[in-house]
């Protein structure tokens, strides 16, 4: 599996692939005028402003394939349309997974490196 942060939830009306990558990520910064990690931290403490949450949610749609009339269309019915708190911890867990990796993604592993676990190597020779 490759460590692109993809992450898939069930949100609003259905199952969807929300992903932030370096794209997302430098707009989201540029929209709420903070670094991610501040943001995430924001989104944390409590100490979130409402965009950063319509601004997370949107740009991960986007960077999980919708598109972006589609991802605008979603947050303005579920996420602004709606209190605040309701989309808090889905923004959490879209964008500690843009900065992170998502939580299923084994660090330090590339596939199929955890089945082959070998320490000899497959030219050494065995005596």
């Amino acid at each position: 599996m490759a460590r692109d942060a993809r992450i898939e939830l069930d949100w609003a009306d259905g199952t969807y692939a929300f992903r932030l990558a370096w794209g997302q990520l430098a707009e989201l910064q540029e929209q709420c005028d903070a670094g991610p990690y501040v943001v995430l931290n924001r989104l944390y403490s409590g100490q979130w402003r409402v965009e950063d949450i319509s601004n997370v949610v949107r740009l991960g749609l986007i960077g999980g394939g919708m598109t972006p009339a589609d991802a605008l269309k979603k947050v303005r019915a579920y996420v602004e349309a709606r209190p605040p708190l309701e989309n808090v911890l889905v923004a959490q867990a879209i964008l500690a997974a843009g900065l992170q990796g998502a939580p299923e993604e084994k660090l330090g592993e590339a596939e199929g490196e955890a089945e082959n676990a070998s320490t000899t190597s497959p030219t050494e020779k065995s005596e």
